[in-house]
């Protein structure tokens, strides 16, 4: 690795059951490491792992999440459950932690990064109908974790990978993660000690009235993973504060580790700022420790630090309302992307923002500087929809249409505009999924924005522009400025050139949004929606 960094391996055995390597082809060379969770759901594993992972930087990181669920993707769960569905470059559709991951590891993750409960009794189905198993009686031990097992190896050979982050999805004590952690503690004695690595979030409360950090739901859930073989190296505490050294203390006498390794899991006003807080507890200096891997140096992280700084100490006074105007509402995780899209933006134009997460019946668009309409509605969100759309473009209000959103941005100008009401303005294609080539006409905003004739985004999409009525609308004003480069004319973009910005696109430009490069689309429509702040004013 360039002669700056060393790692120390160690020959691993390779196990032969039933009639194939258990371990499949694993190279012998990558470390792993595990971030597990307990106490109650929610705390924050996926930020957690994805932080651990932008300290190590400097190494090939490759995250595994482990989901219990017997889906085999995330494709078909509700967002209101589940949390947003990510898509990645190659078209899957996996849990909304992969965001996190790419936007910390700066990566392009791969479906096969994504392991389900329901993948695996795929795969264990499978081997048993080629007869891999030659008749014996297939049990969830060994052949379920031997499933996982193999998995986690064979995406670390694949990758070439220094570090395999594996993510289990879940709560210790959840039924559905147990194979999961099974697994995990027999790799654990399969690659050795200096091999492997367990970090276990946790969280810390202070009940009202005591002002005191309670180590006692951190005990019970080290238990818990305990009695199931695993005894963690690090645990970090989740806490609306630091932990005290007495905390710390206390912690580490039950877990039976050093008290340096328990970290604080401190509450921050963004998410960007967790690695920064794990390496001034010293998390990467144990990481480093037990896994015997010396570096030339620490993470490569100023720019990083640099808009952590800025973000964390804003003297503008200028806050952006931004109405998010969906179907899924209820849950702002539905929309996870987005969200840190127009993070993303503000931190770079040296704003804040409001996000008001409102159904597409909210009308009232006064004291609204941006509006932002994502797929899924159903047909009550569309008639609801076109009327909003409508307010916002006769009223000069910063509009982005995202996938369902363009459709409907191009319906309502198509029914205002053009007074074609008396067909759809759309048709049913094949599902496009993952990465896809777009091309962007000369001299059009969206061309301007990107800077460049050509762009790569990640779609979902089942329907297009009917082409009948295009000549239509861009004699009224409407200009398709972006179209697949696969298809012939397959529109992915349109704007208004007489708006202060509006525009539409089928593809989701919030998934390949990071804090280092931030969406154009975002970007532009934050800088629009500062002026007319301004011009409310």
């Amino acid at each position: 690795m360039d002669g700056l960094i060393f790692l120390y391996l160690f020959p691993v055995v390779l196990e032969k059951r039933n009639g194939f390597f258990m371990n499949d082809c694993y190279n012998g060379k990558s470390k792993f490491i595990f971030v597990t969770g307990g106490v109650l759901s929610g705390l924050g594993k996926g930020v957690a792992a994805a932080s651990i992972g932008a300290l190590l930087s400097r190494f090939r990181v490759i995250p595994v999440k482990c989901d219990g669920y017997l889906n085999v993707d995330s494709g078909t769960m509700n967002p209101i459950e589940h949390g947003e569905v990510f898509i990645l470059d190659d078209g899957g559709e996996v849990d909304m932690d992969f965001g996190h991951y790419e936007r910390f590891l700066n990566i392009n993750s791969k479906t096969e990064w994504s392991l389900t409960m329901g993948k695996v009794f795929s795969t264990l189905r499978e081997r048993e109908r080629e007869g891999v198993y030659a008749g014996s009686t297939i049990q969830f031990i060994p052949h379920v974790t031997d499933v996982i097992k193999s998995h986690l190896f064979q995406v670390a050979s694949n990758e070439k990978a220094d570090i395999l982050l594996v993510e289990i999805g879940g709560t210790v004590g959840d039924l559905e993660n147990e194979f999961y952690l099974e697994a995990a503690r027999q790799l654990f004695h399969i690659v050795g000690s200096d091999n492997c690595l367990f970090a276990h979030l946790t969280y810390i409360p202070i009940p009202s009235g005591t002002n005191e950090q309670k180590s006692k739901p951190t005990q019970m859930s080290v238990r818990d993973l305990n009695e199931r073989g695993i005894y963690p190296d690090i645990i970090i505490g989740r806490c609306s504060e630091l932990l005290t050294p007495k905390i710390k203390e206390k912690v580490a006498l039950y877990g039976n580790i050093p008290s340096k390794n328990v970290i604080s899991g401190l509450d921050m006003k963004s998410i960007y700022e967790i690695p920064l807080g794990f390496q001034e507890e010293g998390i990467l200096d144990i990481i480093l420790k037990k896994l015997k891997i010396t570096s030339a140096g620490p993470p490569q992280m100023d720019d990083w630090k640099r808009l952590v700084e800025l973000s964390r100490y804003k003297k503008t006074r200028k806050t952006l309302n931004i109405a998010l105007c969906g179907k899924y509402t209820q849950l702002e995780d539905s929309y996870a992307s987005i969200r840190e899209a127009i993070n993303h933006a503000a931190i770079h134009l040296d704003v804040t923002f409001k996000l008001k997460m409102v159904n597409t019946n909210f009308l009232d668009l006064a004291d609204i500087d941006a509006v932002v309409v994502p797929g899924s509605f159903g047909k009550q969100g569309v008639e609801g929809g076109i009327p909003l759309i409508q307010a916002a473009r006769e009223m000069k209000i910063p509009f982005l249409g995202i996938r369902n959103g363009m459709l409907l941005a191009v319906a309502e100008f198509a029914r205002h505009k053009c007074a074609i009401s008396h067909t759809d303005t759309t048709v049913e294609t094949n599902l496009r999924k993952g990465g896809h080539n777009v091309l962007l006409k000369e001299g059009s905003l969206a061309e301007k924005f990107y800077n460049a004739s050509q762009i790569r985004e990640r779609f979902r999409q089942r329907h297009e522009i009917n082409p009948e009525y295009i000549g239509k609308m861009e004699e009224n004003g409407m200009v398709f400025s972006g179209y697949a480069a696969e298809e012939d004319r397959m529109m992915q973009v349109m704007e208004i050139p007489e708006h202060p910005f509006f525009l539409g696109c089928q593809f989701q430009p919030e998934l390949t949004s990071t804090l280092l490069k931030p969406s154009p689309l975002f970007y532009n429509l934050l800088k629009a929606a500062e002026q007319r702040f301004d011009e409310r004013r």
